[in-house]
């Protein structure tokens, strides 16, 4: 294909994207726009399934059989957004085997968020609440996405998602609504998610280097300091309801601006956790290795299974 064509046809698919049209998996598509929905979508679908670990680990320990049950459809809810994004991003034409490599091997990353410790109850609180909030935040942007099978698989999981965030806010006024200790928990987990959450929208738009592509391509419809600019406008109000206080000296509700002024994010703090440094990161990656490697013989005991049945039927239909 000569270099007029291949532009020619990068014009083509530049106005469909502009006329607000959905890119199909068998579409002509750039490369560029391929691989940069290979790198997210996988992200993505990783993220929802090392996102499982933390929280899984308390449903053994719920306070009680309510929140037991609550705390299982969550996780389960998890396995199914990764399995949705994981079929989504091999319509792109990259196998599930070789996203699971790429996790495994540190060349796929997933959100940082997932890099830290889950302590006591009131966490999974906090999760639910901020960083399931942080997630919808950014999610619902994603029903409207420029790649057909990403936005639809976001339809479903946003309501679910909804879901999430309104059991962890439960969680957080349970507490903050209880005992002296119990309300000091929940404060507790607020100090020591709150910064991280903000950390879930990405660099700074000066420090992105996806965010202006993306932005063109409609992959993204909000920058990530746009997006978190609204995370905490609609958040401080919930904290303030709970009674609770948002660890952060320097917020302060601008009336010239009419949004919340807010202080400076440790982006050595973000980058540190990014490239493997965090507190929990070699725990999860170990723990994700680990089961895959466990779970050989289910997969090999599915494929033969299949196999079985399909030559089965063959031999019947004959």
């Amino acid at each position: 294909m000569s270099e007029k064509e291949i532009i020619d046809l990068e014009e083509q698919f530049q106005a469909r994207i502009d006329r607000g049209e959905n890119i199909e998996p068998k579409d002509w598509m750039p490369e560029k726009y391929r691989k940069t929905h290979i790198r997210q979508i996988s992200q993505h679908a990783h993220s929802e399934i090392v996102g499982m670990l933390p929280e899984g680990n308390w449903i053994t320990r719920t306070p009680s059989l309510r929140r037991k049950v609550a705390l299982l459809a969550k996780v389960q809810d998890e396995a199914g957004h990764g399995l949705y994004l994981y079929s989504a991003t091999e319509t792109l034409g990259i196998s599930r085997d070789e996203l699971f490599e790429q996790l495994h091997s540190g060349k796929a990353k997933y959100s940082s968020i997932f890099n830290y410790p889950v302590i006591t109850w009131a966490d999974i609180g906090a999760i639910g609440w901020l960083v399931d909030g942080a997630a919808i935040m950014n999610q619902v942007m994603l029903t409207r996405t420029s790649y057909g099978p990403y936005a639809r698989a976001m339809v479903r999981i946003c309501k679910e998602e909804s879901f999430h965030q309104r059991q962890g806010y439960e969680i957080m006024l349970t507490l903050a609504q209880g005992t002296k200790v119990q309300k000091e928990m929940a404060q507790d987990a607020l100090n020591r998610w709150w910064w991280p959450s903000l950390m879930m929208f990405g660099p700074t738009d000066e420090a992105s280097t996806h965010t202006e592509q993306s932005m063109k391509w409609k992959i993204k419809r909000k920058t990530n300091d746009e997006l978190r600019q609204q995370f905490v406008n609609q958040t401080v109000p919930q904290a303030e309801f709970l009674g609770l206080t948002i660890p952060d000296k320097d917020l302060k509700w601008n009336e010239e601006r009419g949004q919340y002024d807010f202080g400076e994010i440790d982006w050595d703090e973000f980058w540190r956790v990014v490239k493997g440094h965090g507190p929990c990161n070699k725990e999860r990656l170990h723990a994700r290795k680990s089961a895959y490697e466990k779970g050989k013989w289910v997969r090999d005991a599915a494929v033969a299974y299949a196999d079985k049945k399909a030559k089965q039927t063959l031999k019947e239909a004959v």
